[in-house]
């Protein structure tokens, strides 16, 4: 039996990394308006647990970007396929991370993927030139590492 899964990323500002993962993906964020909306009217969450990023409810504290091809839960905006999870945490990245994401871009597009995700808020942290392959490593915005092939 296969498991679903999503990767859960700790952030600062999960709604920024929402926007900048979903544009380096072709991902969709996730809209759970519909949901907070019932919640908020049955009073089983309040206004403070919320924000409104894109004009519509969202929660304060959580963003997720799935797949736009992946299956999704209609009454929640959850998707049930490729995910990614991002969580507000209060203390800033400090280390590497211990899990990365490898964007694979298209053959002969590496350089060009690499400038559209560095317009999008990217850093360029160094590039790789080994015996097996060469990448580049990149930051997101909040400092967490990724490499493009």
């Amino acid at each position: 039996m296969t498991l679903h899964w999503k990767l859960v990323i700790d952030a600062g500002d999960p709604h920024a990394q929402a926007d900048f993962w979903a544009e380096a993906l072709g991902y969709l964020v996730e809209d759970n308006s519909p949901l907070i909306e019932e919640l908020l009217e049955v009073g089983v969450v309040t206004e403070d647990a919320t924000v409104e990023p894109h004009g519509r409810r969202a929660w304060r504290d959580l963003a997720a970007v799935r797949h736009p091809d992946d299956p999704y839960e209609e009454k929640s905006g959850t998707g049930l396929g490729r995910r990614l999870l991002f969580q507000r945490v209060p203390e800033p990245k400090t280390v590497k991370n211990r899990l990365h994401v490898d964007v694979h871009s298209a053959p002969g597009q590496r350089e060009a993927e690499v400038e559209r995700l560095v317009g999008l808020g990217a850093g360029v942290l160094r590039s790789v030139e080994e015996p097996g392959g060469s990448w580049h490593v990149l930051l997101d915005p909040e400092g967490n590492e990724f490499c493009v092939q």
